[in-house]
């Protein structure tokens, strides 16, 4: 059974770790974020931006990060010691995998233990750490030692149940029903709502012998919007999900659908900003392109030429594109690319993005 640990780090102590020549340690920008999400899957930016984050930059470029002090974060695993007066939380950390070996990682960890330390706390706690040889490298680095031991089960959600709704080809349906059936998901996808009647994620849902498929198609010459999101409430309401997920669903949701379901997420082929405000995101080259949101992502960057396009799983606000980020990754146009072959490995980029989203939707309370 996988097991993870929390490790707690007594403060009352110097930590040593210098940042080798020509690596230089200052503020998180965007840039840097937005390398994060490239380099190391694409959920911890989200959690860098909550907190405090510095970054190991060589010539310029990043090739690491930390982040302490993150606030409104809602894992399972800081329930317990991570509430206790003086405790600060240590992490995200990572090293890019060419710059390990360096001392990048030792000065990057001393930082931010110095800086738990400097804010009054008396203790860090270094959290989720699943590896026996990370439990030892923090021991010796620091004297961490476990508080305490989660096996991974237990700190799943108890609710569960998703409804899928897509209007197009379902593929993202198809990978997470195919893994929530091989367990790498451990979810159940209790319905799916389909908004055009010549969807391949119907033939998807066939062929996997899923019964509970419904089509709620908008015929906009025989029915108003009105009665339309009313049908499409109640359909919702009857699977009784924990979680809604829009893979590829194509109609603006009606505000009293958005507030009927506290836990809905969207995903979107575009890397949208972690400020929901901005209509522009920073990529990991430094490059500054529009944020693509609305209908036609990946049609629109290739007609404005970017050199970036993207994934991001979001959660569902009443503005269209700009709720909380929960899951990004970026990913650079080739020379010469059209929409077609672009769009295909976007939604590569796609099932990452949903699986990582999932995953941490899982952990969270």
């Amino acid at each position: 059974m996988p097991v993870l640990r929390n490790l707690v780090v007594d403060l009352n102590q110097q930590f040593d770790g210098e940042p080798p020549g020509r690596v230089e340690i200052d503020a998180v920008d965007e840039r840097a974020l937005a390398w994060i999400d490239d380099v190391f899957g694409g959920s911890w930016s989200s959690e860098a931006f909550a907190g405090t984050t510095l970054v190991a930059r060589r010539d310029g470029a990043p090739v690491g990060f930390v982040t302490f002090d993150a606030a409104g974060l809602r894992f399972a695993w800081l329930e317990g010691v991570a509430r206790e007066p003086g405790v600060g939380i240590f992490g995200p950390f990572g090293v890019a995998p060419e710059a390990r070996g360096a001392g990048i990682g030792r000065a990057l960890f001393a930082r931010a233990l110095s800086g738990l330390r400097e804010r009054g706390y008396r203790r860090a706690i270094i959290p989720a750490v699943g590896e026996e040889r990370l439990e030892r490298h923090y021991a010796e680095r620091a004297g961490a030692r476990v508080a305490e031991r989660f096996e991974l089960p237990s700190l799943y959600r108890g609710d569960r149940r998703v409804l899928v709704m897509a209007s197009g080809n379902g593929s993202n349906f198809q990978a997470v029903f195919d893994a929530s059936r091989a367990g790498t998901l451990p979810v159940e996808i209790v319905a799916l709502l389909v908004g055009d009647p010549q969807a391949y994620a119907i033939e998807r849902a066939r062929a996997v012998r899923m019964d509970a498929v419904e089509i709620v198609a908008w015929d906009r010459r025989n029915e108003s919007r009105a009665a339309y999101d009313q049908r499409l409430l109640q359909a919702a309401r009857a699977a009784r999900p924990d979680l809604v997920m829009l893979l590829g669903w194509m109609h603006l949701l009606a505000p009293e659908f958005v507030g009927a379901f506290p836990e809905i997420v969207n995903l979107h082929p575009a890397f949208l900003p972690l400020d929901p405000t901005r209509d522009e995101v920073v990529m990991p080259d430094g490059a500054t392109i529009p944020a693509f949101r609305g209908a036609h992502a990946v049609r629109d960057a290739l007609a404005a030429s970017s050199e970036w396009v993207g994934a991001t799983l979001h959660r569902v606000t009443a503005a269209t594109d700009r709720g909380a980020v929960v899951a990004r990754r970026p990913l650079r146009v080739e020379p010469g690319e059209d929409e077609a072959h672009l769009t295909e490995r976007v939604h590569a980029v796609e099932r990452g993005v949903v699986a990582a989203g999932i995953t941490r939707w899982l952990y969270e309370r």
